[in-house]
């Protein structure tokens, strides 16, 4: 019983039809004792789906979003003021809009992969997570996570550069800046850069929601969260 609520307790970082699998996966019982499980389990799918993971799918998830959107690596800092000093602002405009669509396009990625850290937390993994700090759950899931997310994502976002038309933008860009006289010419990896600035946004996005269930009683929309996580306001 302690592990499934402890399991549920987290569920709210996650996305829709993960979700459900994770429902199907718990173990057999469904409803024990006054904590309908089931119905924790619908909130908690809705809840995730609205609060994060969509979030940054959407279009502008990232670029509108100045807590996770994606600015240029050092390298590309002076690619950009050199085009705007020979005219090309809107062509520098355009590559960061970019390399955002590409990291909107590839996070749908992220859920099956932090299911799969759920469901095979400990109980002593979960305990430790509930009566931890604010971002327990986030550093929990960062260090199971980044190493299997980081495989999942370089290559879609190396094919999402084709897909949003990313890898000719820059392709235009990096020919341009590299015909500027005297300027030192480069050839950037913005696969990598881009790869490990939206798993980035991924993890700031679930530790501001962790946080929030944490430390506010209100962001504890149900008997569900309001129980389990009184667990922790106590210890």
């Amino acid at each position: 019983m302690k592990k499934t609520v402890l399991l549920i307790a987290l569920l709210p970082f996650f996305g829709c039809a993960e979700l459900q699998q994770v429902a199907n996966q718990l173990p057999g019982i469904l409803e024990q004792g006054n904590v309908d499980i089931a119905s924790g389990l619908k909130e908690a799918l809705n809840n995730g789906i609205s609060k994060q993971v969509t979030k940054l799918t959407a279009t502008d998830g990232f670029f509108k979003n100045e807590a996770v959107k994606i600015l240029l690596p050092e390298e590309l800092k002076k690619v950009d003021s050199g085009l705007r000093k020979i005219g090309l602002s809107s062509l520098a405009d355009e590559g960061l809009k970019a390399i955002n669509r590409t990291a909107e396009d590839a996070v749908k990625e992220a859920t099956p992969i932090f299911v799969d850290a759920v469901t095979g937390m400990s109980f002593t993994d979960a305990k430790n997570i509930l009566m931890g700090n604010e971002s327990a759950a986030t550093t929990y899931l960062q260090g199971s996570t980044s190493t299997a997310l980081y495989g999942k994502f370089n290559p879609v976002i190396k094919s999402s550069f084709a897909k949003v038309g990313a890898d000719k933008i820059w392709a235009n860009i990096i020919t341009k800046y590299n015909s500027i006289p005297l300027v030192k010419k480069v050839n950037p990896d913005l696969t990598d850069y881009v790869t490990n600035q939206a798993m980035n946004g991924v993890f700031k996005m679930i530790a501001v929601e962790e946080k929030e269930i944490r430390t506010n009683i209100n962001a504890r929309t149900s008997n569900l969260l309001k129980n389990v996580f009184a667990m922790q306001d106590k210890k």
